[in-house]
């Protein structure tokens, strides 16, 4: 895409934003060289290259899943500001 490609008052007010005109010249000039820049980097020989959706490995820094004691119930309610039959008791959401 060339720098005369696309519409600099269009974008802004996609982006709902006013510009002024020295705004605008400036803006636009920079768009022009982002596209510019995607443009060089779609000329670049990608065959072999497997996509991949990071840079680098993400690896998962929690701990592994492993059962382990409950609490009992009695320690589950011992905080509950209302309790019945071993249960929560909550306020009715449903009517």
């Amino acid at each position: 895409m060339s720098d005369g490609d696309f519409d600099i008052h269009y974008v802004a007010r996609l982006a709902r934003l006013a510009l002024s005109p020295e705004e605008e010249r400036t803006l636009g000039a920079q768009l022009g060289n982002i596209l510019g820049y995607i443009a060089k980097l779609k000329e670049v020989d990608v065959t072999g290259v497997e996509p991949m959706a990071h840079a680098v490995p993400l690896v998962n820094v929690t701990r592994p899943d492993e059962a382990g004691p409950s609490l009992s119930n009695e320690a589950a309610l011992q905080n509950a500001p209302a309790k019945a039959g071993g249960l929560f008791v909550v306020p009715k959401i449903v009517e």
